[in-house]
């Protein structure tokens, strides 16, 4: 019989399809993190300190199993220069009527940024120094960046994408190769910061469709990922949406947890990605994280976990934990990921 892990060494084990004694529980918490320590979410997303506190405190009151970095997609439009809405209690955006390749022609002049002496890159950096430093093994450290096609519309606008991907399809090829550096670097800084495995959100590519999915953005996911691992490290993959379209495309992509979000069937995932693909998720963060019952909650877990087989996987909603989420349902998914093992 396995002794008891620590949070670093079940997230990690089931990264790498090693024994467990129990599955981990990984929930996205950030307005809920800001919440628990009683800061506006401006201060939390901007404030290492805040930061910091936030995830330490939500992580060990929840058993939750990571401490992560993840707080806007807006950090790396940032520093490119991109102009940002900032607002006192909600996540930073993108101005999308004024993004910063509102002229195609300025992508020519734009540079990979330091990320150590670029501010909003600085501060997840200290940020995540500060939680390595602090959780020394007992939480596995996530780092975050955006993911190929997310940061390209972060930097040019949802809708001109999609309007690109036909009339401009050497630039959209031009931008992701330049997210590609932007991205990696930022990687490389928080790896080196202490992180522990990178989080990896595409939240843009569910709406793309498989054939744009797969003339534009697969061999990007594909190529993040690769080099990530030649960085030595663990690679979680979250987009937003229905991904059920995608699914035999992403076993190749090769990230090493699969974060579903609701709409996409468990069971599918799983006869897609195959048995040693570490699967995450899939509980509508609304209606049945926030809205539920913790015996709801529980039951919609087992479920989750029987349909990925009862094997390589880990306790989450679909996306965020919504921040007026009751402390007993959050405790219900910390109840469930220690009361679980997956066979081997």
């Amino acid at each position: 019989m396995l002794c008891r892990m620590t949070g670093k060494e079940r997230v990690l084990a089931a990264m790498n399809g090693t024994p467990l004694d129990t599955i981990p529980n990984v929930a996205i918490t950030m307005m809920k993190a800001a919440d628990e320590i009683g800061v506006p979410y401006k201060t939390y997303a901007l404030d290492a300190d805040a930061h910091f506190r936030g995830q330490v405190a939500v992580s060990r009151a929840y058993d939750i199993d990571h401490v992560s970095g993840i707080s806007d997609p807006a950090v790396e439009a940032s520093d490119l220069g991109a102009a940002i809405i900032y607002r006192d209690d909600s996540p930073p955006a993108m101005d999308d009527a004024e993004p910063l390749l509102l002229d195609p022609a300025r992508l020519l002049a734009l540079k990979v940024p330091d990320p150590g002496s670029s501010p909003r890159m600085a501060t997840r950096i200290a940020v995540l120094s500060k939680l390595a430093r602090e959780c020394r093994g007992e939480k596995a450290v996530e780092g975050w960046i955006e993911g190929p096609i997310a940061e390209s519309c972060d930097l040019r606008g949802v809708s001109r994408i999609m309007m690109d991907f036909y009339d401009r399809p050497g630039f959209v090829r031009d931008l992701v190769a330049f997210v590609t550096e932007v991205e990696l670097a930022f990687a490389k800084a928080q790896l080196e910061a202490g992180a522990d495995y990178i989080g990896m959100g595409d939240a843009a590519a569910s709406l793309v469709g498989p054939d744009l999915y797969r003339e534009f953005v697969w061999d990007a996911e594909k190529t993040f990922v690769r080099r990530l691992h030649q960085m030595g490290t663990k690679v979680r993959l979250h987009i937003c949406g229905d991904i059920t379209p995608l699914l035999g495309m992403l076993k190749e992509v090769e990230a090493d947890l699969v974060d579903l979000d609701s709409m996409v069937s468990v069971a599918a995932a799983r006869a897609a990605l195959g048995p040693g693909r570490c699967l995450a998720g899939n509980l509508n963060p609304v209606s049945a994280i926030r809205g539920g019952t913790p015996r709801s909650i529980q039951d919609g877990l087992a479920q989750c976990f029987s349909d990925a087989g009862c094997r390589a996987y880990a306790v989450a909603a679909g996306c965020e934990i919504p921040r007026d989420t009751p402390a007993e349902n959050l405790r219900a998914m910390g109840r469930f990921a220690r009361a679980r093992r997956p066979r081997a």
